[in-house]
Order: C-alpha cells, then structure tokens, then sequence
C-alpha cells in the first residue's frame, strides 16, 4: 500500500481521432492476451460489458503459484482491487448524504474532534483529496506492520501522529488516510461495519455476488495471491485488510466492478446530483473518481494497486461502455495492457506486442557487468548476473532483471525500462517514459 496503491492510469495517445467502432475484435483481444500469457508478461482478468451486457472476458495466468501446486485463474477468480474500493466507499457515503445522515459541509470533528484540524476539514476535504491529512503509508515503519491486524483506534493514532500537509482546500493532494476515516464515519452514522453496509447497500441491491471485503486470502474460495517477478513469479506480501479499510479493503472481479460502475452511472446507487459531484474533477480528483481520457473519449473511474495487485476500472458514458483488468502480476505495465485493449475496441490503429527476446550464455552477460555512474542522476547502477540473466541495480534500490531483446539492448517491461549497451565506449544509456540518462563504467 505504501506509495503504491493509488497510480494514476491516464491512457495518453499520440494522436486525435473521431471514428470509433462499435463492433468488438474478439480475436484480436484474444491475440493480445495470448502474448501476455504465452510470454509470462501477465497475469489477470478482464471484463468489457456494454450497455450491461458483457461483451468480453478472459483470463490468463495463474491465481496460486507454488513448488507443488499451480491454480490457473478463471472467469471467477477473484482480486484485492485496492484503491477502488474508494468509490465504493464514497457512493455509500452520498447515501447518506442522500439520507439526510451527513451534508459535504459536516466537519469531521463530529466524528473524530482529535485528529489534526478536524473542526476545519469537511466531508467533501476527505472525498476529494482536499484535507491536508497526511498519509499514514508514507509511515517509515509501514512495512514494519502493514501485515498486521490494526484497530480503528490505532489507525486513527497513527493518523494523528502527523501534523496536516496543508490547509483544508488549499489544493488537493492524494491520501489513503481520506478514506480510511470516510469508512470509519460510515461505520459510526451507520452503526453497522463497512462489510455489512457494502452488503446492504451496494452488493445486494445490484447482485454483486464475488464482491466483499476482504480478510486473509484463501485459494480454495477463488481468491488471487499477487506475485511479483524475479525470472520467477515469487508470491507477494500480503497487507492485512484492516489497514485498508475503506481505502482499499475489497475484494472483487472485473466482471462484477463493471456491473458496479454500470449501475452507479445508471443512477441506480446514487443520484444524478450525487454523481455530477462525484465526477466533478478539481485538481485532478473527483469524489471516489478520476478521469481518464482516451483519444477525444473521456471516461471515469479509479485504479488500485496493493501488493503485486494492480486494478483498473472506467466507464465510457457515452458509449456505455465499462473495462476492468485486474491483475495479479505485472511484467508488462497494466496501463500498456489497457491501451491495447482500449485501441483494440475502439479500432485504432494497434500492433500486438512480440516480446522478441534473445537468448544469451552466460560468459555473453560478462562485458556488462560493472559500476556506472552518471553526471545526469546522483545514483550509481551496478550491472550484475545470475546465471543467463542480467541485473541491474540503482543505489538504494532493488535489483531488476533485464530481458535480452537485441544485440546490447535489454528491458525491464514492469517500469518501462530500456537499456542500450555501447562497450566500445564503456558505457549505457538507460531510458524510462521517454526520457534517457547516459551512464559510464567506473574503472
């Protein structure tokens, strides 16, 4: 959760095109999912539904992963959907507002009067990131802990150990403590657990039946571990759910998510007053949602990442159109993955990933191994090997592995990593999102 479970999903194109199809190239997404899992590049599930009727589902790669046992995921396999379950956190709190239970203007010091400017920070502070309040996963001892069970009571005292980043509305600025305390102000006009009013209040008014909060995970109830990628898939550690809270404590499918979002824009959760506010983006947020532009298409929706879990979840108004992917282990970055689908649907121009790789000895790794430094960036990147795989390592960081795809040029698909050798001069160059950095050999 620290530092990882909120990021930000922006599908960004090159161009601006106004012809999309309404057709769907079923084989053309299976082309695209068949690399990914023939590859070892992902492992997940997505869902494409129209009009509430599901167009699209698939999944690749395995739920369990061990010496002894492999548990390929399916159809029901169900995820840890991380910062999602803040829109569902914030549609039950429109309820009540809706209820007549709480206003957006309600100060938070109704509720919890020892947190830090409590009589100054609302309901709509917490909804649209606008509090100030800091976030307790950035904590220096989160790791320390994050797999422990923690009362509200702890929780809020870790809360308010920290003084506020800013002043109410000053600006916006993502915290995963907003709708942590949204959830526990839930609990308390509500007089009944997060888990009983997601029951009563969403999943058994839309028939929601693979969502819930979630506990300790349990493969024999359909239920995902998330990996990480280490030349192997190596099992993630596993935050306690009581720590996410209505930040990011439910567990789901992407099926289900795109019946949620289909019914909450269908004005079957909340109202239509309820749902401009939700929408309305200051700053980049909205209230439990962002907005998410595709091509001259805007769509809303949120994201997750917990563990090695990453969560995906939009809507298209309109088109009608809802996608969810949920992933369980990233190589290839989930936001590559959406595009591709995205461009896929909508009959943009798209060429399916190859994945290309060479295959090296390992006496063919020796000439890169080394110390680099940069004049760009005060970090040294130490090129090491083990066995047929090249790693590279930044200082304070951890070790990668880099996948051999032509003569001295490697990648890290997960970070969106290039690296090109140049041994006649020493030296590499390192390129992430567009931007590269020139390293040189230390003798």
């Amino acid at each position: 959760m620290k530092n990882k479970i909120f990021i930000t999903i922006l599908l960004t194109v090159l161009s601006f095109v106004t012809i999309f199809s309404q057709s769907i190239n079923k084989s053309k997404l299976d082309s695209l999912l068949n690399v990914l899992d023939e590859k070892n590049k992902s492992m997940g599930s997505l869902t494409i539904s129209k009009n509430g009727i599901v167009l699209y589902s698939r999944a690749i790669g395995y739920s369990f992963i061990s010496d002894n046992e492999k548990i390929a995921a399916t159809e029901k396999t169900k995820y840890r959907i991380g910062s999602i379950t803040k829109m569902f956190t914030a549609t039950m709190i429109f309820q009540l507002i809706e209820e007549g239970k709480l206003t957006p203007t309600t100060p938070l010091d109704k509720f919890f009067p020892k947190l830090p400017n409590a009589d100054k920070i609302t309901i709509s502070n917490l909804l649209n990131h606008r509090s100030g309040i800091h976030e307790f996963t950035d904590d220096p001892d989160y790791e320390t802990w994050m797999a422990l069970s923690k009362t509200q009571d702890e929780i809020l005292a870790l809360i308010s150990k920290h003084n506020v980043d800013f002043q109410p509305n000053e600006k916006a600025a993502y915290s995963n403590s907003n709708y942590v305390i949204l959830g526990y102000i839930l609990e308390k006009v509500s007089k009944k657990s997060y888990s009983k009013n997601l029951i009563e209040r969403i999943t058994s008014k839309i028939g929601l039946s693979n969502t819930y909060v979630g506990s300790k995970i349990n493969k024999n109830n359909n239920e995902s571990y998330s990996y990480r990628f280490d030349g192997n898939w190596v099992q993630a550690n596993e935050t306690d759910t009581s720590i996410l809270g209505g930040a990011g404590c439910i567990v789901s499918t992407p099926t289900d998510l795109t019946q949620f979002i289909e019914a909450l824009f269908s004005l079957k959760l909340v109202s239509e007053n309820s749902l401009t506010q939700m929408k309305t983006i200051t700053d980049r947020y909205g209230m439990g949602m962002r907005e998410i532009p595709f091509y001259t298409k805007k769509a809303y929706g949120h994201n997750g990442r917990i563990d090695g879990f990453v969560s995906n979840l939009a809507y298209f108004p309109e088109d009608s159109l809802a996608i969810s992917f949920c992933s369980n282990g990233e190589i290839y970055p989930v936001n590559e993955i959406l595009i591709g689908v995205l461009s896929i649907y909508f009959n943009q121009e798209y060429a399916i990933p190859t994945f290309n790789t060479l295959s090296l000895k390992t006496e063919d790794l020796d000439k890169y191994l080394g110390v680099y430094s940069s004049l760009q960036m005060p970090v040294k990147i130490t090129i090491t090997k083990d066995n047929v795989t090249l790693f590279a390592q930044a200082t304070g960081q951890g070790a990668f592995p880099l996948e051999a795809t032509e003569k001295d040029k490697f990648r890290f698909d997960e970070d969106g990593v290039k690296v090109e050798f140049n041994n006649d001069k020493n030296e590499f160059t390192i390129t992430q999102r567009g931007t590269s950095f020139l390293f040189t050999k230390e003798k």
